[in-house]
Parts: structure tokens; C-alpha cells; sequence
């Protein structure tokens, strides 16, 4: 199994970042903060206004090292990344398979399958662990919810049209995010989660959700073009110019188990609260400068807990799950699997 590497995340304001024979120095205000090797990297991220010089950028593209920036609300800007590599004919593939009705059903449905069954996990372990903590009535929506989403699951499995399929998916997250308030053991206002708002988000939770699955969806890209895949074409999510859609498919399964479960403990052990969020004229809602480094901080810390694979019926970090969900993919589409093994929170 490959080892993780890092990923380096720059949140500096005025940070300047430069090419030091096999290193990466940070300067700020002419003064070195920091160094690394970049053999023990795999990827960049540059958050609010960063420099790096080109140098740098020349020499992490021949590394296979991608930088990615984001504005200092999590919002997708660019990514600079080297040659694309992988084999033509499993791009070939890829793209025949998402043209395919039955064949891209069933890539779909393995995928939305995970997600369910990793939705229902979040919700069950909430119960477990936290149930004398609910009220009777929330318990009891929380217990509906698991049970609607195994009734979702059970209908994935005879349906074969794509565009149910999507439907499906749009009803369990109707009857996930629903109860998703319930999880959210503390007490103030300010962190109560009522439906979910993208684009801009319009509260502190969601806040949250979006930066988690911004980085996710870095993670997810990396992983697939590691591969050799594609990240722009997709099954689930239909293309879109300038949308990874499959790696926002890839990224469906690790939601709950990756994003939701990491929110949910910041909030819950108060690492993160009401002031470390601020709200803007038009309404949106975004992270604090400091409360951005706790939860990147915390998302490192997530990727290097280990989980048994079930399909692999190995440990890894949950870092490298991705990458290894992306391999699976890709022998799938190869013949030599015949199925998308999805990954299953256990």
C-alpha cells in the first residue's frame, strides 16, 4: 500500500513561498518561517493572499505536487498541477462508461449505496453513543431518519435510470440533513442547523460543511488524477465546464464519515463556537482566520486516524482512502473488477 504524504496547507497572510534545492521556505515580512521537505508532500494549498514563486511552481509540477488556491472563505480559485498522467485507455473508458446508461447506473448506484450506508453509520453512532443526551422526540426522528435511508438503500439496488437514481440521492439528503441538527449537542443559537445553504452558506454550520468539503473534494481530485482518471468526468454529477465531477462523485461516500462526523466534533467539543464565525453584509457566513487553523488542523489530525478497508480487509489511514476508493475505480474500469467496491464506514 502507498504511503500518505502530506499536505500543506498556507493560510499566511503576505506568506511568500519559495524553491530552496529540494525545499519549501515560507518568508513573511523577508523573515523564513518555515521550511519542508517537499519529498514529504503531495499536494499544496494556498488560502487567502499567498505567493509562490515560479521556481517553486516549475519544480512541484515535475513532482507530481499540485497547488491549489482557495479564497480565504474556502472558496475554489485555481490549481496549478504538472502533466497528466495515466493510461489514455482508461480515460477512454471512463468516458465511454459515463455515456452508457447501465454502465454508468452501476457505477452510480455502488457509490450512492456508500453514501447511505455511511449516512446511516453517522446517525446510528450519534445514537449510540449520545441517545441518553436527545430528547424522546428528537431520538425518535433520528431513529425515522436511519430507517428512511435503509428504505432509500433498498430501492437503489432494483433501479437502474440514472436520473432516479440522482432523485434518490436528493431524498436522502433531504432525510439526513433533516435531523442533522439533532447531533448538534450544543446550546447556543448561533450553531443551530436548519437546511443546507451553499453558495454562499448562510450559517455557522454550513460555514463549516463547506470549507470541510472543499478541502475533501482537493483530496478526492489528487487521488483520481494519481490514477490516471479523469476528475472533470463523472457518473453522478453531470459535467459542467470547470466542475470535477468525478471527484465530487468520489467524494459522496466520504461526506458523512470524513466532513459531517469533523464538524460535528469541533462544534460538540466546543473547539470551535459562535465567535469564531462571522457574517457578512449580504448574509453569508464564514470562518475566522484562527478558527480556519483549528479545523485544518483537525482535518490533518482525521486523515491520520486508521479504519479498516472492508473491501481490502486492511488498515490504512483514512487519508489514503481516497486514493485507494480512486484505484478501485480505476481496475473496475479496467475488467478487473466487476464491480465498484464502495467504501463502508464500519
Amino acid at each position: 500500500m502507498r504511503r500518505q504524504l502530506n499536505t500543506l496547507y498556507i493560510t499566511t497572510e503576505g506568506a511568500w513561498l519559495r524553491k530552496d534545492g529540494a525545499n519549501i521556505v515560507m518568508e513573511v515580512e523577508g523573515e523564513i518561517k518555515g521550511r519542508l521537505p517537499v519529498h514529504m508532500l503531495e499536494s499544496l494549498v494556498c488560502i487567502g493572499r499567498v505567493l509562490v514563486s515560479p521556481p517553486l511552481l516549475g519544480f512541484c509540477s515535475e513532482q507530481g505536487i499540485s497547488i491549489c488556491y482557495l479564497s480565504p472563505n474556502g472558496k475554489f480559485l485555481a490549481r496549478v498541477e504538472g502533466p497528466v498522467s495515466g493510461n489514455v485507455l482508461l480515460r477512454r473508458e471512463q468516458y465511454r462508461r459515463s455515456d452508457e446508461g447501465k454502465g454508468c447506473a452501476d457505477i452510480v448506484r455502488n457509490l450512492l449505496t456508500g453514501k447511505l450506508y455511511n449516512q446511516r453509520a453517522v446517525l446510528n453512532r450519534a445514537l449510540r453513543d449520545h441517545g441518553d443526551k436527545l430528547s424522546a422526540e428528537a431520538s425518535a426522528a433520528v431513529e425515522h431518519a436511519c430507517k428512511r435511508l435503509k428504505r432509500i438503500a433498498e430501492r437503489l439496488l432494483a433501479e437502474t435510470d440514472i436520473n432516479v437514481l440522482r432523485g434518490l440521492e436528493g431524498e436522502a439528503a433531504q432525510a439526513y440533513f433533516g435531523v442533522f441538527d439533532h447531533l448538534i449537542r450544543v446550546n447556543s443559537p448561533a450553531l443551530r442547523f436548519t437546511n443546507r445553504s451553499r453558495r454562499p452558506p448562510l450559517d455557522a454550520v454550513n460555514a463549516l460543511l463547506s470549507f470541510l468539503y472543499t478541502l475533501l473534494t482537493h483530496d478526492c481530485r489528487s487521488a483520481l488524477e494519481s490514477v490516471g482518471l479523469d476528475p472533470a468526468v463523472g457518473f453522478l454529477h453531470r459535467d459542467r465546464p470547470g466542475r470535477p465531477s468525478l471527484a465530487l462523485d468520489l467524494m459522496e461516500e466520504f461526506r458523512p464519515v470524513f466532513a459531517d462526523r469533523l464538524a460535528l466534533s469541533l462544534l460538540n467539543r466546543k473547539q470551535l463556537n459562535e465567535r469564531d464565525f462571522m457574517r457578512m453584509d449580504n448574509g453569508a457566513v464564514f470562518l475566522r482566520d484562527e478558527a480556519r487553523k483549528t479545523l485544518l488542523t483537525a482535518y490533518q489530525e482525521r486523515k491520520r486516524e486508521e479504519l479498516q478497508h472492508v473491501f481490502l480487509e486492511e488498515k490504512a489511514p483514512i487519508g489514503l482512502f481516497p486514493a485507494i476508493q480512486a484505484q478501485l475505480l480505476a481496475r473496475h474500469l479496467r475488467g478487473d473488477l466487476d464491480a465498484y467496491p464502495p467504501f463502508l464506514w464500519k
